[in-house]
């Protein structure tokens, strides 16, 4: 046999959870709510789309600027300045094949053999392999589910040693919809500059904000920007998971080693769709404001009837497109309680265990993957089975 590389056969399997075994039951007749998968349920916003459609009509289809179109830079730069607070130019920023590209961008470019990553758990496991690869250790800080998995400096710094080199954030939360302060952020930059230590701030969720939550870019605080990179996507917001668009925004002496991978590995992010993703940041917001709003009825719909399921307490998220159940009180595993609930009621749902050791006891439900009426009868079917435990 071939042997193979030991970025491979050494480093931990890409998993896709519950997804996967949803997906194995393709084509067996059943019908599947499917509540586990970030995706976003409306359409891609018609007036983005009349802008590729109309870019690729007049021919905008060969190489382009390897770091990304410049008036597209120029764009985001001007919503990352008003938006984020962030000190930013159109140079300090790259385009790449959405947030996926740009955290592994930034792995590699970061990271060397030996060094140690942060993450704070319950974590978003997709950045333990691009870690792995890039020839780095992961650490695992885990928060306390008693404060609502609040950022504290004990809990971190107690991980912090000689060869740890990044700390990486995931704000607004990937799973349990926490939108961090700018007091819990401070304890990172405190942290950061004591320890001489990168950020890495992955804010794909930042414009999905509910009850007046306040999204914080890290980068925007003072001493940050040289140690921050900050990653950004069109997924969620603008419902553009299959475009695969997003941009790393850092300081400018990180931005030639960022490139050294973005260019090697892809040259650069199809010419077209770029000038979709034009159309998003600099046309109206009235699109995404609707989007958002469907999905705070969503969640509100989500919370108020697992709050009424008998062993379920599901805290009200300030965030993102998930909540995030306790059900400890039922008295099952995470993965158990997963797998009962797909095969005694159609319903995907992942499990909390999947995000490191602090999810077990929990679920992860994405609310913004259905239409509400969908979402309703998920929540019917659930709190059959909660009854029935």
């Amino acid at each position: 046999m071939v042997r193979l590389a030991r970025r491979i056969t050494q480093t931990s399997p890409k998993s896709f959870g519950m997804y996967a075994k949803a997906a194995g039951l393709a084509g067996s007749g059943r019908d599947l709510i499917h509540l586990e998968l970030g995706r976003p349920f409306h359409d891609t916003p018609q007036h983005i789309k009349d802008a590729t459609i109309a870019a690729l009509k007049r021919g905008e289809v060969h190489y382009s600027d390897l770091q990304g179109l410049p008036q597209l830079r120029e764009a985001l730069a001007a919503k990352l300045r008003g938006y984020n607070r962030m000190d930013i130019s159109a140079n300090e920023i790259i385009v790449t094949n959405g947030l996926t590209q740009a955290s592994f961008a930034a792995f590699m470019t970061l990271i060397d053999q030996g060094d140690e990553a942060i993450l704070l758990e319950p974590y978003y496991p997709q950045h333990l392999g691009k870690i792995e690869m890039a020839g780095g250790k992961t650490v695992i800080a885990p928060l306390d589910r008693d404060t609502g998995f609040r950022i504290r400096r004990d809990l971190i710094e107690a991980k912090i040693t000689k060869a740890t080199r990044m700390i990486v954030l995931v704000n607004p939360v990937n799973p349990t919809g926490r939108v961090y302060s700018r007091a819990e952020l401070q304890i990172v930059v405190d942290l950061a500059i004591e320890h001489d230590l990168v950020v890495l701030s992955d804010e794909v969720y930042e414009q999905i904000l509910f009850d007046g939550a306040e999204h914080v870019s890290i980068a925007s605080l003072p001493g940050m920007k040289e140690r921050t990179v900050s990653m950004y996507a069109f997924t969620k917001a603008y419902a553009m998971d299959g475009w695969r668009l997003g941009y790393i925004a850092a300081d400018k002496s990180l931005i030639p080693g960022l490139m050294k991978i973005t260019s090697t590995e892809v040259t650069h992010v199809n010419t077209f769709i770029q000038y979709g993703a034009l159309a998003a940041v600099t046309g109206p917001a009235s699109a995404l404001d609707a989007m958002v709003a469907d999905d705070q009825k969503k969640r509100d719909l989500v919370v108020a009837r697992l709050n009424q399921m008998p062993g379920v307490i599901c805290a009200r998220p300030e965030g993102t497109i998930y909540a995030f159940p306790d059900i400890r009180g039922t008295g099952l595993k995470s993965q158990d309680a997963a797998d009962l609930i797909l095969e005694r009621t159609g319903v995907v749902v992942e499990a909390g265990s999947f995000y490191g050791e602090m999810g077990e006891g929990h679920l992860r439900i994405c609310f913004g993957s259905e239409s509400i009426e969908r979402i309703g009868e998920a929540m019917d079917r659930l709190t059959t089975f909660f009854n029935e435990l």
